[in-house]
């Protein structure tokens, strides 16, 4: 129980945590309540006192569990349900917990149980529901009071209550037997109000309980204390819920109801079916159940309730209604019929119950059911007819009651009715039935129809499976069923059916030699020899031979013999059918060849022996058919003078068709057939024989030609005239010639190919030859054997097949010449012809690999003709040597392990060698030079050095050859030459001192030859250098065989002219890896060796040189290769520098590691690494610049189109990698620059260059993420700024995340603005260098240079740098320019910012730069294009009026003041802020001259300045008071110059007494102004900004209340109290309030306006 509850903890974890209504204790009461309850689980140690005082901790402890549960119920629940799930149990302990402790427990319990809700509850009161169950172990009669209390008839009760009452049922029988009867009751009066499926399935459920415990309890009825109730009433009791189940609930839609319903019936009917009054009820409602079967409920238990039906009818030998058997006739066997619905999943065990049910209507219905059965069998359909005779043969088989022999009669009177049924389904299980019934013991029943139909169906399938067709796969494995089936049959006929007919035993005896279908005649032969055996000893006489039927024809013994001994060549197929065969041979040899009968006891038992210890995985096949070949010998010994033997071969011909091509038995029929006509008497006989053979032969079956020729072979043995008369007998009758080729006289079925006959037939006489006698063959050999062999040869197409076959051929007859040594003078006369077909053959075949046998068995055909006589002429073995060489030059010396490669290898190099020696001073054609060297390139460069050493020592034998022919030389092709040193010159360093030594000789030969082309005179010391290093190169140590190789590549160079260079680069970089790291270094050494002596030479060449290292670059592994190959590179570099980089920047992205590679050998030389950034910061400049025209070859390269990324991963490469020691001063500033730049353009492709937008090149698939242009120059600039080693600088770009400003298009000129700040700050010598950058940025013609140029200008304005080195005009020229530049937002701002700067920067410049200053900025003001534009011209006029007083100015004044007023109302804020600054800044240096002016322009603008004070931008309303108390000193108010407030703002009401106390002397000293100031304020009542609007109505009331009068009479009071009420519908509610104060204001002052004094309100 421990193991179970362990893995149930494991299996679901979810329990553990569960339930949730632990946590919701949180004053520790749980913990109290789980103590309390691990008191009442202790037990006493001892009986004394300390067990007393325990009883008294538990006796408490019960007390307070009990106040617990009064007063937190659930907290007690909670902690019974947690003690419930642990193994250690308290609450099933024995009597330790009080009577009223329990009653509070069950109360708390159930009602949790019932209360809990459906959903997340459903834990709780399961868990519940088992507490109850575990306290009614001790406490039953508590429990089960609480439960019935809560069970009361016509009311539908808790789902819980039901299913805790099955529980207890369960797990307390005989307690609960008193309440059965009760509980039954009531819950019947329930199912009337049980609607819901859900409560339906537990009602099910619990009465699926309820009746199992019944059953224990009448099982157990002895162990009851006192019955209750008998089985009768038990079952009067439950019948009326069976048949409310059956009748309502059964037919609910939901199928969960419908199973449990079905479940429930089962332990019903085991209450009900006993008493015989209500079994004839529950037959009434066999029909309900009949119909569910059409429904979706599975089949199998309604199925097993019919079966407890049935089978309790025949046990009580009630049957069911006789008019109920027609459904369930037809309900059963549709089951059985049909196929089963894809949701039912147990129909395979539905099937097993409908076969009982079948059983028990056949006891007790067995005439109607077969009459049923009779009709079924009428339909035609497969699966019917099948179905029936399956459940037939269940029937017969049953054993327990066994079926009367009434039954077994009108069963098979239905099988027989379907014995015309050629199906295979159908035919399988009748042959079952059939063996069912010899199984059963009814073998007197199958006597006649069941043979017969046992015989034919043998027979029918047998001849179907013999003729079955490629594209009937499933019938074919149907009738192999069938067969199987029928064998089975067989087997159980003869081994239990005594007095077997005599048909059947004939029949089965002509089934071996006739079947084609060989796989069951183990059985059949086993089945024969028990039979023979028995008539031997007259055990069954009824089988005996002698009264066989006159319709079957036996076979003869040679057909029978021919027949056994073919297919016992393959003893272990068919179940070990050899031994069976033996036997049946040994067992009918009395009968059938009785003059062989002791021979064959003596040598069968033999071969029985020889099986029988063996087995198929240890005999020998060529044994096993020698020993058949002996006992045929032996045999055929016995018939000598007789045309016993021949008879034999006429069948072993006539069984030629019964067996497939290739297989062992056609192989041993082919041999035995030969072995036996070698053996015949009368040729004529045997000549029709072969002759037959020849016709009927496939040609096409390699198989089938090679049984035939050896066939033909062994019976030259004793007929050899005679073979050789059929063979040109056949040759007359197929009419050969060279326009037909076919055999169609006696196969018109079989169209021969012409090669296949041919081969087959030189084949023929070459095997005569190998079996004919030796003083035979003498006169044979030449004519017709060879005669005929050529001529069939010769006359054919020539496949591989008949290259093979002449080869065989060749070999054969020259063995056979060779075999006797009294033919060792023998002249063969064919030699010469069949040598020219071979060196034909050779000829054609591929020299580097073996791709069929033709070459192996032309090397031995070669060899084996170089033994014979007459030998070859000179001319013969040079032309033979020529064509040897390629064929042996691949072939690696054999093995020890493979002895048939090993002589086909000798015979061929033996050959060779033999040839060469004689061959070998001629001469070879000078044309053919290349050729040859191209087929022996790849021996040259070969792995194997035996390979590489044959093929140095031809080459420098052609190579001689060539120099000395004829004593004229035929130029050699362009790169020629050099291809053929590129070649050779990696071998000088070769670890085999022979192989060096060849090369060096090729290469002196190489030389002459050049030298004679060119018609150049050697140097002698180049001579003696290189003879010198010829004897270098026979040391041992490698490290001066390299030293010695770049030696001889020193003196070749100069041989070369610069054309030839290039293809000697590409064959040394070819051969790179072809060998070992040795033969690398030395390319690699001669490329660098050319390189270093020719490279100014090569200016045209360069490319095309750097491209093949670069190429071949990523496939060298060796280090110290790679690295010399690297510094060819930066050698082409240092001279051919625009050239080599332009070259490198054109690779694809992303950078592979060899080019990584290389740059990383750059950075390592300072120098050079800093010319080459330079280059690389001239590649990426060249974007921003104008076009330049190209005047040289290396401006062409410098110009170039590369990709901008692979040049910045270039410089971040080379600034990573070079020294950390070195802080590039010379090009941090154009590094800088440059890397801005292209930042600028990446941010704004729309403003980059044309040129720059094509500068893009295919990349390998798709860069990483990490790998983009913004990224990778950032990362540089990072770098960059690293060298630097200031701290402070890294700190301030980190803090003020300069690099992710830069990263992003939307801030990156706020990036580069805090850069180009910083760098000013910290890196004060850059400054100038900087700055003369920055200018020639801003003049570029690519608007992104200019843009991002103008951003680092900004913050060069600032200081005085510009001023101080003189450039500050020039750039003061191109900020106008782009302060003027309307069409990009961008530059216009930055200009304009730059310009405004120049204040902060150089102050006392201003006034020399007025006129530019103040036009540009202007411009933005009379033009505005967009917002930022005008906003920074007005910054960048406040700054600069700043430093001018009212005289620098002049008549832009004006224009500035009225330009600016036009902003103070503009929806924009930024707007508004500025203009208000800027017209404070004004109203700072206005003076004598324009004060006049500008008192006009205040009083123009004081009612924005009043109202904008409440702007809702805060900037603007703080600039806009200032302002405006800047503008009160041109009104003359002393008194209010000063504002009533402190600080920067006032609030609403400060600002409220400001505009009273302005109204107040407006009213006494300008009341004109003021009228006119209030109706510019009801204007601002309809402004889109609502503080505008509230402040605008504010203003107005004010004003209204201090006007005079006289004026008010004046005012439209209709019109304003219109537009005020029209704000009463504003959406703002302070406009609403605002417009409500001011319209009361209006009210008074209309009412009493005429009374106001003259004066004014105070």
């Amino acid at each position: 129980m421990t193991e179970v509850a362990l893995d149930s903890k494991e299996d679901t974890p979810e329990e553990i945590e569960e339930p949730e209504p632990f946590e919701l204790d949180h004053t520790g009461t749980f913990q109290q309540v789980t103590n309390l309850l691990n008191i009442m689980d202790s037990e006493p140690a001892t009986t004394d006192m300390t067990g007393s005082g325990l009883d008294l901790r538990k006796a408490l402890a019960s007390v307070i569990i009990t106040e617990k549960a009064t007063t937190e119920p659930s907290v007690v629940m909670n902690a019974l349900i947690r003690c419930l799930q642990v193994p250690e149990d308290i609450i099933q302990q024995q009597g330790e917990l009080e009577e009223q402790c329990v009653q509070r427990l069950v109360t708390i319990a159930s009602r949790e149980m019932r209360e809990s809700p459906e959903g997340e509850g459903y834990v709780n009161a399961e868990v519940a529901s088992d507490t109850l169950v575990a306290l009614s172990r001790n406490h039953f009669s508590l429990v089960m009071y609480e439960l019935q209390h809560h069970l009361k008839p016509l009311n539908l009760t808790e789902e819980f209550v039901i299913v805790t009452l099955a529980k207890l049922a369960n797990g307390n029988v005989f307690e609960f037997m008193p309440y059965m009867g009760i509980t039954l009751a009531t819950i019947f009066t329930m199912l009337r109000l049980a609607s819901e499926a859900k409560i339906r399935q537990v009602i099910c459920n619990a009465m699926e309980t309820f009746c199992e415990t019944v059953q224990f309890y009448l099982r157990h009825l002895e162990d009851s204390v006192y019955p209750v109730m008998t089985e009768d009433q038990f079952a009067l009791k439950l019948f009326p819920m069976y048949r409310y189940f059956v009748t309502v609930w059964l037919r609910h839609h939901n199928p969960q109801v419908k199973l449990g319903v079905i479940k429930s019936l089962k332990p019903m009917l085991g209450l009900l079916l006993p008493n015989d009054d209500l079994r004839e009820q529950v037959y009434d409602y066999i029909p309900l159940l009949l119909a569910e079967y059409q429904g979706s409920l599975e089949a199998l238990f309604i199925t097993q309730v019919l079966r407890q039906i049935l089978e309790m009818s025949v046990s009580t030998h009630t049957p069911i209604p006789q008019m109920q058997l027609q459904p369930v006739f037809a309900e059963l066997h549709s089951q059985v019929c049909t196929k089963a619905p894809a949701q039912h999943q147990l129909s395979s065990q539905n099937l097993v119950e409908i076969v009982h049910c079948f059983v028990a209507l056949a006891h007790s219905y067995p005439k109607e059911l077969m009459k049923f059965f009779f009709g079924q069998m009428e339909i035609s359909q497969e699966a019917i007819r099948v179905g029936t005779l399956n459940l037939i043969r269940a029937m017969i088989g049953t054993s327990e009651p066994k079926m009367n022999i009434r039954t077994i009669c009108l069963a098979i009177r239905v099988v027989k009715n379907t014995l015309s049924d050629t199906r295979s389904k159908v035919r399988m299980a009748i042959l079952r039935i059939i063996s069912q019934l010899a199984l059963s013991g009814y073998q007197d029943r199958i006597k006649g129809w069941g043979l017969k139909y046992v015989s034919v169906q043998l027979t029918l399938s047998t001849y179907k499976l013999t003729n079955c067709r490629e594209s009937s796969c499933h019938r074919d494995l149907e009738e192999k069923m069938v067969h199987k089936v029928t064998m089975d049959t067989v087997r159980v006929i003869t081994s239990l059916v005594s007095g077997t007919s005599n048909e059947l035993w004939m029949r089965l005896l002509c089934y071996i030699v006739e079947t084609n279908y060989t796989e069951a005649l183990t059985p059949i032969c086993i089945s024969l020899t028990n039979l023979a055996e028995r008539q031997l000893h007259g055990k069954d006489a009824e089988a005996g031979v002698a009264g066989k039927s006159e319709l079957v024809e036996l076979p003869t013994p040679q057909k029978l013999l021919a027949r056994l001994l073919v297919l016992m060549s393959s003893p272990y197929k068919g179940e070990g059918r050899g031994i069976a065969m033996l036997n049946l041979l040994r067992t009918l040899s009395p009968s059938i060849v009785p003059f062989m009968a002791d021979i064959w006891e003596k040598e069968i038992p033999l071969l029985v022996q020889y099986l029988e210890e063996h087995t198929e995985f240890t005999w020998n096949q060529k044994a096993w058919e020698d020993k058949l070949f002996q006992f045929l010998k032996s045999s055929l010994k016995k018939t000598q003078g007789s045309t016993w033997s021949l008879r034999l071969s006429k069948e072993l011909n006539n069984q030629m068709e019964s067996f497939d091509s290739p297989s062992v038995e056609k192989g041993f029929l082919y041999q035995a057939l030969g072995f036996t006509l070698a053996m015949g008497l009368e040729a004529d006989k045997v000549e029709v024989l072969l002759l037959e053979l020849l016709y009927k032969t496939d040609y096409s079956n390699d198989f089938d030609r090679e049984g035939v020729i050896v066939c033909f072979g062994l019976c030259a043995r004793g007929q050899v005239k005679t073979v050789l008369n059929v063979l040109q007998d056949f040759e007359e009758r197929i009419q050969e010639s060279e326009q037909s080729w076919q055999i169609g006289a006696w196969r018109k079925d079989l169209p021969w190919r012409r090669e296949t006959v041919k081969s087959a037939l030189m084949l023929m006489y070459s095997c005569v030859a190998s079996y004919c006698h030796p003083q035979l063959l003498l006169t044979l050999v030449d004519n017709p054997i060879s005669t005929k062999i050529i001529h069939h040869y010769s006359s054919s197409c020539q496949d591989v097949s008949l290259k093979m076959a002449l080869m065989k051929s060749i070999t054969q007859v020259t063995s056979a010449i060779r075999s006797d040594k009294s033919l060792e003078d023998f002249q063969f006369a064919q030699k010469a012809t069949l040598t020219s077909i071979v060196t034909a053959i050779i000829k054609a075949e591929p020299p580097d690999h073996l791709a069929s046998p033709v070459r192996t068995m032309t090397m031995d055909a070669l060899s084996q003709l170089s033994k014979l006589k007459p030998s070859y002429s000179m001319e013969e073995s040079s032309e033979l040597l020529d064509i040897g060489i390629h064929s042996v030059i691949s072939l690696q010396p054999p093995g020890d392990n493979n002895e048939a490669i090993k002589a086909l290898y000798a015979s061929a190099v033996g050959a060779l060698e033999q040839l060469m020696e004689t061959v070998l001073q001629g001469h070879l054609d000078p044309q053919g030079l290349q050729e040859m060297v191209q087929l022996l390139e790849k021996w040259i460069v070969s792995e194997r050095e035996w390979e590489r050493e044959k093929a140095m020592q031809l080459l420098f034998h052609l190579l001689y050859v060539y120099e000395r022919s004829a004593g004229f030389c035929i130029p050699l092709k362009p790169g020629q030459f050099s291809t053929l040193v590129g070649l050779i010159a990696p071998c000088t360093c070769d670890a085999h001192l022979r192989i060096r030594m060849a090369s060096m000789r090729i290469l002196s030969c190489l030389l002459d030859l050049h030298a004679s082309q060119t018609c150049s005179l050697w140097d002698t010391a180049k001579e003696r250098e290189l003879e010198k290093c010829k004897e270098d190169l026979q040391v041992s140590n490698m490290d001066t065989v390299l030293y010695t190789s770049s030696r001889i590549a020193k003196v070749i160079c100069m041989e070369f002219s610069s054309d030839e260079v290039v293809p000697l680069v590409q064959k040394l970089c070819e051969n790179i890896g072809a060998l070992g790291p040795q033969h690398d270094k030395a390319s690699v050494t001669w490329m660098g060796t050319f390189l270093q002596m020719r490279v100014k030479e090569l200016e045209d060449k360069v490319a095309e040189i750097l491209g093949t290292i670069l190429v071949h670059l990523p496939t060298v592994e060796d280090l110290d290769v790679r690295r010399l190959l690297i510094e060819g590179v930066l050698l082409l570099a240092h001279y051919h520098q625009e050239t080599v980089l332009t070259s490198l920047l054109r690779q694809p992205l992303p950078m592979e590691s060899h080019l990584t590679e290389v740059w990383l050998t750059v950075a390592k030389n300072a120098t050079f690494a800093r010319t080459m950034l330079y280059g690389l910061m001239d590649r990426l400049q060249l974007q921003f610049g104008p076009q330049i025209n190209a005047m040289s070859k290396a401006d062409i390269w410098r110009t170039a189109a590369v990709d901008p990324l692979m040049a910045l991963c270039t410089t971040h490469l080379l600034i990573e990698k070079m020294d950390k020691d070195d802080k590039l001063p010379d090009l941090v500033p154009d590094l800088v620059y440059t890397l801005l730049l292209q930042l600028g353009g990446n941010c704004r492709p729309e403003t980059v260059s044309p040129v720059l937008k094509t500068r893009r090149l295919i990349h390998r698939g798709p860069l990483p993420e990490e790998l983009t242009l913004q990224r990778i120059t950032i990362k540089s600039m990072q770098l960059l700024f690293q060298r630097l080693n200031s701290e402070h600088l890294l700190q301030a770009l980190e803090e003020q995340v300069v690099w992710t400003l830069l990263e992003s298009s939307e801030t990156f000129l706020q990036g580069v603005s805090l850069l180009a700040r910083l760098c000013m700050h910290h890196l004060e010598g850059y400054r100038q260098r900087l700055s003369e950058l920055v200018l020639q940025g801003m003049n570029s013609q690519v608007l992104s240079c200019r843009i991002s140029s103008t951003a680092v200008c900004v913050e060069f304005m600032s200081s005085p740098e510009l001023y101080q080195e003189k450039l500050l005009r020039p750039v003061m020229l191109m900020l106008e320019q782009g302060a003027g530049q309307v069409e990009d937002e961008v530059l216009q701002v930055l200009s304009l910012r730059a310009l405004g700067n120049m204040a902060l920067g150089a102050p006392r410049k201003v006034r020399q730069y007025r006129k530019l200053l103040l036009g540009a900025c202007l411009g933005s003001l009379r033009v505005p294009v967009s917002t930022s534009a005008t906003a920074e011209g007005m910054e960048a006029l406040t700054k600069i009026l700043a430093e001018l007083r009212e005289g620098d100015v002049g008549s832009s004044f004006d224009t500035i003041s009225e330009h600016c007023r036009l902003f103070f109302d503009d929806e924009s804020e930024l707007l508004r802020w500025k203009a208000f600054v800027l017209f404070g800044k004004l109203a700072t240096i206005v003076g004598i001259s324009k004060k006049h002016f500008f008192k006009g322009e205040v009083k123009k603008a004081w009612v924005p300045l009043l109202l904008h004070c409440q702007d809702p931008c805060s900037n603007t309303a703080r600039a806009c008071t200032a302002t405006m108390f800047q503008c009160l000193h041109f009104w003359g108010w002393k008194s209010l110059e000063q504002p009533p407030w402190r600080g920067e703002t006032s609030t609403d009401d400060e600002l409220a007494m400001f505009q009273m106390a302005m109204c107040s002397v407006l009213t006494q000293k300008k009341p004109a102004v003021l009228y006119c100031f209030l109706l510019e304020t009801l204007t601002y009542i309809r402004n889109d900004l609502s503080r505008v609007r509230i402040a605008s109505c504010n203003l107005a009331g004010i004003m209204i209340k201090q006007m005079s009068a006289q004026y008010l009479k004046k005012l439209d009071f209709p019109s304003m109290r219109t537009s005020l009420q029209e704000l009463q519908l504003d959406t703002d509610p302070g406009v609403r309030r605002a417009a409500q104060e001011t319209l009361k204001v209006l009210d008074s002052c209309s009412q009493c306006g005429v009374l106001v004094s003259p004066e004014g309100r105070a």
